[in-house]
């Protein structure tokens, strides 16, 4: 981003020992008698006495407590992918506890401020908790009307156990992960706080306010730890004589929106992303269809199916189709999945796996067996995860967890990786991964966090799938797994599994509410799940308007574009021919581009409006409303100024489903029968 003259960062030393930088969209106060600091954007929140801390020896020590509080040196001129701007360091000194730095980075372009925690001592210091943030003192702008209260956002920590986004007005207490906003639904004028950093620590945000529009507890710490992160264990020791915290963001907005999308585009300035030239994947998975009955038949029926009936009414992209196999594709004999492999290859479709790298499904009666690919020299029991006293860690849904840095699990990943390479697979869902991030002791005795042990094995992992090791692009795709780090896969499900009801598209639907702004920033896509349109083995046939709207939510998703269906069913086959061939869906599903929610204030249920705006050399907009009730019809009257068109311009409005038109100014008035949905292309009536 360039640099604007016109908005260079001051810094002043004004009374008191406080000093001040402030580039006319922030200001930040640093306080030197009195170990804190201020931040606010006027007219927008304000926080102050804020601290850092770190637990040392049976207590926590937070800045305000030392004997000395110094500015290390006049601040510096940085440039960085971030701009240009400044940053300075405040040095906390006493005799008694180990030093702690507070670092601040402020830039010309962006409302935003960066920060980290540093502790450093003469002697190696062990911590597990440190807070880069922590203040009794936030003030919101005075909301413009009871509507726009408050509320605050809580972030999972990954995709697992359904687990849900809630987005809820004070009074409330909870822990967000890794990244949370405090907006105001009406004004939409938002507070974010974020780490950027994911090689080391869990980060938890913790929020309390005990009355509506006002926060008394904030911290952002790292080593959180606990039933959300899926650990029974505490978080890792960090070692050292100087043990940095996650470096953070603090940012200020108009539109909450901006700034969750400005948050993902910061991380991306710390560690980039992994590339996918490539478009965006179209094609099936095998679970929903038939989850551990998967057969011969069935995989090979549904390739000729999509290539003899699907392919040539415009399904594809790319000229070809991914037919990816899921969990059971181990009960294959050999001589099954090479004439299964051949037959899709002969169709011009791309083949996908399944693996679970870092869990294990065997019984303790199994533990002596030999990892595959270490010649004998190591069992599962050598390779499993334990604590300090040599236990198992606990399972989570039946699974083992694998230690990353174990040799024998880089072994095993040899082996597994190039199986996949050998037979030719060009797609590989990797699942169960939040077993790999668990805390606990690992073999390389470096790597005390479960986070730091998850990067280790999952560069290693991603390093064997690709391109230079492969010899041609292997697509990456992450399902139950934490948000961070990211940097070693090109998509991830952004929910748990989805099966074809209204309540799975609602459940999907709340995912892409609140993290839309992953797809094209952290992962090259957002993945909604493979999309059942007719029936999911476990449950019964939906209704036409579920299915539909089952695959009108994955094509906003962003969106890894896999159907989920068994077409030797007629009626799903019925469904595939009379939908697939919609070129428009078609169209907006290879852009690759995933819709932001109009509203985010529904607690933890998803937004029932979407908008995708800001098409490169397009005035279009799309727009997607749902119902998601299964039994009541529903009228929705929706602004179109809240979805970003002008108030007094007239639109004409093309619904791209049934192939109809009507005109709408201010308001569009939409009626749905249950579990229906409606997808727009909006463009001016004069255009």
């Amino acid at each position: 981003m360039k640099c604007s003259k016109e908005n260079t960062v001051s810094w002043s030393n004004e009374v008191n020992n406080v000093y001040v930088a402030d580039n006319g969209r922030i200001r930040v106060e640093v306080d030197l008698a009195h170990g804190g600091y201020a931040c606010t954007r006027p007219g927008f929140f304000e926080l102050s006495e804020v601290y850092s801390a770190f637990r040392w020896q049976g207590r926590e020590y937070h800045t305000g407590l030392y004997d000395r509080h110094v500015l290390q040196a006049e601040p510096q001129a940085i440039e960085d992918a971030f701009g240009q701007g400044i940053h300075w360091t405040i040095r906390h000194e006493s005799s008694t506890v180990p030093t702690m730095e507070q670092h601040f980075y402020v830039y010309e372009d962006h409302a935003f401020f960066l920060t980290k925690a540093v502790i450093t001592s003469a002697v190696e210091t062990q911590v597990r908790r440190i807070s880069v943030l922590k203040t009794n003192k936030l003030t919101a702008a005075q909301p413009s009307s009871p509507q726009d209260e408050l509320h605050v956002l809580r972030v999972p920590y990954d995709n697992d156990k359904w687990v849900r986004y809630t987005a809820r007005p004070l009074p409330y207490e909870t822990e967000s992960y890794e990244v949370t906003v405090l907006f105001q639904p009406e004004s939409r004028n938002g507070l974010l706080i974020g780490s950027i950093t994911h090689d080391v620590w869990k980060t938890g945000i913790r929020i309390k306010g005990e009355r509506p529009d006002q926060v008394d507890e904030l911290e952002l710490y790292g080593g959180a730890a606990g039933e959300m992160t899926r650990d029974v264990l505490p978080h890792g020791y960090v070692i050292g004589t100087r043990i940095e915290s996650p470096l953070v963001l603090v940012g200020f907005y108009e539109d909450y929106r901006d700034g969750l999308e400005e948050y993902g585009w910061a991380n991306t300035c710390v560690t980039a992303p992994l590339p996918w030239a490539g478009g965006v994947p179209f094609g099936w998975n095998s679970w929903a269809a038939a989850m551990s009955n998967l057969d011969y038949d069935l995989y090979t029926s549904t390739s000729d199916f999509l290539k003899h009936e699907v392919q040539p009414l415009g399904f594809e992209n790319d000229q070809t189709l991914y037919i990816n196999f899921d969990a059971f594709w181990d009960r294959f004999t050999k001589e099954e999945m090479e004439d299964a492999l051949r037959r899709v290859r002969n169709n011009g479709h791309l083949a996908g796996t399944y693996w679970t790298p870092f869990a294990y499904w065997g019984s303790v009666t199994q533990f002596q067996d030999t990892v595959e690919g270490t010649n004998g020299q190591y069992t599962y029991a050598d390779i499993l995860l334990r604590d300090d006293a040599g236990e198992v860690v606990a399972d989570i849904a039946g699974g083992l967890a694998i230690d990353p840095t174990h040799p024998g699990t880089l072994a095993r990943i040899d082996w597994f990786t190039q199986k996949m390479i050998d037979e030719g697979f060009s797609y590989v869902k990797l699942d169960f991964m939040a077993h790999g991030a668990l805390e606990g002791k690992h073999y390389r005795r470096e790597i005390t966090t479960g986070i730091a042990a998850y990067n280790y094995g999952l560069s290693y992992l991603a390093k064997k799938l690709s391109p230079e090791s492969a010899g041609r692009d292997i697509f990456i795709n992450l399902s139950i797994a934490p948000m961070f780090p990211y940097a070693y896969a090109h998509s991830r499900r952004i929910s748990c599994d989805v099966f074809g009801t209204i309540q799975d598209t609602e459940y999907l639907l709340n995912s892409v509410t609140h993290g839309w702004w992953m797809n094209q920033s952290l992962y090259r896509f957002n993945d909604p799940d493979h999309a059942a349109i007719y029936r999911s083995c476990n449950q019964e046939p939906t209704s036409w308007h579920e299915g539909r709207s089952r695959f009108t939510a994955s094509v906003i998703a962003g969106t890894v574009l896999l159907l989920g269906d068994d077409y030797r069913n007629p009626e799903a086959a019925e469904r595939a021919k009379a939908w697939l061939g919609n070129q428009e869906m078609n169209g907006l599903a290879r852009l690759g581009r995933t819709f932001r929610p109009v509203e985010g204030n529904f607690g933890d249920r998803a937004s029932d409006v979407f908008v995708l705006d800001r098409i490169e050399n397009s005035s279009v907009i799309y727009l997607a409303v749902f119902n998601f009730s299964g039994k009541e019809a529903a009228h929705k009257s929706i602004s179109l100024e809240r979805v970003g068109l002008e108030s007094n311009q007239s639109y004409r409005v093309w619904d791209i489903w049934e192939g109809t038109e009507q005109e709408a100014a201010k308001v569009l008035q939409v009626s749905l029968e249950p579990a229906e949905s409606k997808i727009y292309k909006i463009t001016q009536s004069n255009a």
